[in-house]
């Protein structure tokens, strides 16, 4: 529908296929408010893990001095800026571990790309920057995106949500700061029910305790920020649910070896269980039937296939299946809906209004969809739910959504895969908001 969605969706099946490659590999986040040294952070992560090269390294000379936020700033409109647009994916490994780092921006009119980024991350580094708080105040105030940041990543169910307490450095008391600023993060995070993984003194740009720990230094004795990362898991598979596939691309009677009788092949990766030869399926939205007559791997190797990896499907007879159909395990009670509850995440520039139609982008399948009601939206000061009849930019909120065509669906806090839509603007083609599923 828009080019710059499905580019997302592609580069967002590249990279849970590169997850598969690398085994136990961690995919995190860094995010948080402006310029609270996120790139900076990626760039001392990369410099004292060696994964950086030495021509690399001159490449990012600024008046004699390195600057690390050039390793991960690559668009020329963030170097001439100063500040993340895009999300910018680097890899680096460890003795342990390996990684895969996704560098969200921290503007509030870049929120959309650090959702985007967020939703299919196992942890996330949430930067606050000591310098820019009033860190001799116990009862100090987060910054709004902070809060924002950290709201969304519980929303959208980041497994580990680590702070960085950046920049220490620069202030009088280390120790003083790093103690207030981690009650004001305790007390949120309390308030808001995030569950946190921990909380780490750090100053990026001069690599105290981020690969190697500084012992005592902020009265912290903990390990470094790269040894809480090397300790965190991956976010398991959806395999505990029934079987479901949207399709993404369909091969058509190809006459090779390892196809079923010439019979068509739906490719795509498995959103939910589990497939293998002899499953009894439905197409949905037909309500078609057959049965699984054969299993792909990526490889185009014959074995069954688990949720988050990809797969090609022979069924035992010819039905109508096309890109954005869902292929579903014959399971009693599917749930499928016109009508939902969810939570938005609203990104558009165009306030969210009652009435206002848009595309709605479900697996691989689009459906309009017209908001029937906002039912009130979140203080991310207060945490306090307020009555409001529309949603502006960053806001977070419950809507009630009809859809013209029913989904289907399971509550994201179930299943991330069928419990999450994408809102597409009609004429922009922007995308609009995130919603879950109630």
């Amino acid at each position: 529908m828009t080019t710059g969605t499905i580019s997302h969706q592609n580069a967002l099946s590249a990279q849970h296929d590169t997850q598969h490659d690398v085994q136990d590999a961690l995919k995190f986040i860094t995010c948080g408010s402006v310029d609270d040294g996120k790139s900076t952070l990626i760039g001392r992560l990369l410099v004292d893990t060696k994964a950086v090269l030495q021509d690399q390294l001159a490449g990012v000379q600024r008046s004699g001095e390195t600057d690390l936020a050039l390793l991960t700033d690559g668009l020329s409109a963030e170097r001439e800026q100063g500040i993340t647009i895009d999300v910018a994916y680097r890899y680096f490994a460890t003795e342990k571990r390996k990684f895969i780092i996704g560098d969200a921006p921290g503007h509030e009119q870049y929120t959309r790309n650090m959702v985007t980024a967020a939703s299919s991350a196992d942890a996330a580094v949430v930067l606050v920057d000591a310098s820019k708080l009033d860190w001799q105040n116990p009862a100090l105030e987060l910054l709004p995106q902070t809060r924002r940041h950290s709201l969304l990543l519980s929303l959208l169910r980041v497994d580990s949500i680590v702070f960085a307490v950046n920049k220490l450095d620069a202030v009088e008391n280390a120790e003083f700061a790093f103690s207030n600023i981690g009650a004001a993060l305790s007390k949120f995070t309390t308030q808001a029910q995030i569950k946190t993984t921990a909380i780490v003194p750090i100053s990026a740009l001069k690599g105290w305790n981020v690969v190697d720990a500084k012992p005592g230094w902020a009265s912290y004795s903990g390990p470094s920020l790269l040894q809480v990362l090397e300790s965190l898991s991956t976010t398991p598979a959806e395999t505990e649910h029934a079987f479901s596939f949207p399709v993404q691309w369909v091969e058509k009677f190809s006459s090779s070896a390892d196809t079923s009788q010439g019979r068509r092949i739906f490719w795509g990766r498995v959103a939910t269980g589990r497939v293998q030869v002899g499953q009894n399926i439905t197409v949905f939205p037909s309500g078609k039937t057959a049965s699984v007559a054969q299993v792909l791997d990526r490889a185009r190797h014959p074995e069954s296939v688990n949720a988050g990896q990809s797969a090609g499907i022979g069924l035992d007879r010819e039905v109508d299946v096309s890109r954005g159909d869902w292929i579903l395990e014959q399971v009693p009670n599917i749930s499928s809906k016109r009508e939902i509850k969810a939570t938005i995440a609203w990104l558009d520039d165009e306030p969210l209004v009652a009435g206002r139609a848009y595309w709605a982008l479900h697996g691989h399948r689009w459906v309009k969809a017209k908001i029937k009601r906002v039912v009130h939206k979140l203080d991310i000061h207060t945490l306090a739910e307020l009555e409001a009849t529309e949603l502006a930019p960053n806001d977070i909120g419950h809507v009630e959504i009809v859809l013209q065509e029913p989904i289907v669906n399971a509550p994201y806090s179930q299943s991330r895969n069928l419990g999450s839509l994408v809102l597409v603007d009609t004429a922009s083609h922007r995308t609009a908001g995130a919603v879950l599923i109630s």
